[in-house]
């Protein structure tokens, strides 16, 4: 039974609620069929007037790609048909984004940016008022959305927070003012959801921050597209706020609650750049076979040698235990799932570190090829860079993962402690510990709805997930409340969980398979499953054993001198 109304979230306690991820999800055929539909407007469009090295060159999507992307109607793909949009769920959403992104990935960021961030607080949180007044615009990209959370000196931490906002006399508007950063679709946007602090600034407490749809004009100053490394055609600019008036009918949500409505959206916006990720892997994967099997070195074609089959055979492993994660955890968002925050974490940090190796791959299969300004695989390892760092830094989701997944077995622990001290009031919750304690002692959380064919890997997550649940108790022990300090242990926390959702996704995705084509048909889902579970195995043997023999703090000491002798200090001679 789930500890949680969330899967990875039951995991750190140990259990195992595979009824929420068995059987791996899947669209419906009337679903199915207007997503197919979909994704034929999607090719025929992209093949025509997308050109991912123009986009590039231009640092700008050209006015004739954006038109095209509204006439097949991809700014409304999310849009609940009401009000005028495809109506489609987080699993058809996933799908187009992805094959936006094999195409051009600053499409795939607009298009993304536009629907799980700026369209979706107004979507999920805005009154029927709001929605009937914006949405059908935005369903048909006449009015672009935008989302503006960052500012320069606060990122992941929404306390540094500037960007004020003050509510009239009157109480009929507020007036904001301050600068947000790195707004995705910020020089296209008619609407901005911008959050605000609505406390005074006091870095000893958390500030309250408020969220507004704040629409273009008087008191909103664009700035200059940002020179990137990458994702050159995605519109990125600061925005400044100086005495900008928004109506108080503008507040999304309610006042003073914004940081949960940021949350949220967020955890949408890491499950499209997910989905984009996929869709720029398997680009980069066909590429590298057509390679391979095309150049031609020492007589015979490069793909023939091991160490480019090897290349290839971890390319395709991991891009199929992403899609299985992202496609896993849109099923969970379809099905209304309560809680998907960590699995949406996961997935873009999992998605961001694979297409970065995918991409670096490929370059390396091209060789000086590759190499070239303008060549594909040039152009994507400079796109794929910048997904470790959007939606939330990979460090930053890795220690939100950790210890948001700890809180409950810490409470958990913290009880026990408090119960053990009154034993009469506490006796219930003694034994129920007690009982825990002895199941994970003498058994283990079993998998029972895995397909016979894939038994190893099966025991593999089973033991797995009691190494795991084991190691947070001992973590939690060793640190009480310095856990939170504590980031090497919140890494390797997070690293298990990664592997074990992934495990877990690819043992369900692959149990399907088999039941629908046999053994013999899903012979090479088996086999990618089998290479991912076995690379998964010795990653979590590692950590697992390095919450006790590591060199964590001989680490910490290095970097500390290192600052005190600003950098590297050694001479050769």
């Amino acid at each position: 039974m789930a500890m949680e109304e969330s899967f990875l979230k039951s995991v750190f306690y140990g259990a195992i609620p595979e009824e929420m991820i068995f059987p791996y999800p899947e669209l419906g055929r009337e679903q199915r069929e207007h997503v197919g539909l979909i994704l034929d407007g999607v090719r025929g469009f992209a093949r025509k007037s997308v050109d991912g090295a123009a986009i590039d060159a231009g640092a700008a999507l050209p006015e004739a790609v954006l038109a095209g992307a509204r006439e097949i109607g991809l700014f409304g793909l999310s849009v609940p048909t009401e009000y005028g949009g495809a109506g489609l769920g987080a699993t058809g959403v996933a799908r187009v984004v992805q094959e936006l992104a094999g195409y051009d990935a600053s499409l795939a960021v607009t298009v993304g940016a536009h629907l799980a961030l700026g369209a979706a607080g107004l979507q999920h949180f805005g009154t029927e008022a709001q929605r009937r007044r914006l949405l059908p615009a935005m369903a048909r990209g006449e009015r672009i959305a935008a989302f503006a959370l960052t500012e320069h000196g606060a990122g992941s931490d929404a306390s540094a927070m500037q960007t004020r906002a003050t509510l009239d006399p009157g109480g009929e508007a507020w007036t904001l003012d301050g600068t947000k950063t790195w707004v995705t679709n910020g020089a296209l946007a008619d609407v901005v959801t911008v959050f605000a602090r609505t406390t005074a600034f006091d870095q000893r407490s958390k500030p309250r921050l408020t969220a507004f749809l704040v629409e273009s004009g008087d008191g909103m100053v664009r700035g200059p597209n940002e020179a990137k490394l990458g994702l050159r055609g995605a519109s990125t600019p600061s925005i400044r706020l100086e005495r900008k008036r928004v109506p108080s009918e503008n507040v999304l949500g309610e006042a003073g609650k914004g940081f949960r409505i940021a949350m949220e959206v967020l955890n949408g916006g890491r499950l499209s750049l997910a989905a984009g990720c996929v869709g720029m892997c398997r680009r980069l994967i066909r590429l590298s076979v057509d390679r391979v099997q095309d150049r031609q070195a020492f007589g015979r074609a490069i793909g023939e040698f091991g160490m480019i089959k090897d290349r290839i055979a971890r390319m395709m492993c991991e891009t199929w235990a992403l899609e299985s994660m992202v496609y896993l955890t849109t099923g969970m968002v379809d099905a209304k799932v309560p809680d998907w925050s960590l699995e949406s974490a996961l997935c873009k940090v999992f998605g961001s570190e694979v297409a970065w190796r995918v991409a670096d791959d490929a370059l390396q299969i091209f060789g000086g090829a590759g190499y070239v300004q303008g060549h594909p695989c040039e152009r994507m390892l400079r796109d794929a860079r910048a997904n470790p760092i959007f939606e939330g830094t990979n460090e930053v989701l890795r220690s939100f993962v950790a210890l948001s997944g700890m809180q409950g077995p810490g409470r958990k622990l913290t009880e026990v402690v408090r119960a053990i001290r009154e034993p009469i009031k506490g006796m219930g919750l003694v034994y129920d510990f007690a009982m825990q304690r002895a199941r994970s002692t003498f058994g283990r959380e079993r998998m029972n709805r895995a397909h016979g064919a894939l038994r190893r890997e099966v025991v593999t997550f089973e033991e797995y997930v009691g190494h795991f649940q084991k190691s947070i108790d001992k973590a939690l022990r060793r640190h009480g409340k310095d856990i939170t300090e504590m980031q090497y242990t919140q890494r390797r926390v997070a690293d298990l969980a990664m592997d074990l959702y992934a495990l877990a996704a690819v043992i369900s995705r692959t149990s399907r398979a088999i039941e629908r084509k046999g053994e013999e048909g899903a012979r090479r889902e088996l086999e990618l499953t089998t290479c991912f579970a076995r690379a998964a195995e010795r990653r979590m043997r590692a950590a697992v054993a390095a919450f006790d023999d590591n060199d964590d703090e001989l680490r910490k000491g290095i970097a500390s001198q290192g600052y005190v002798d600003g950098g590297y200090s050694f001479d050769v001679i």
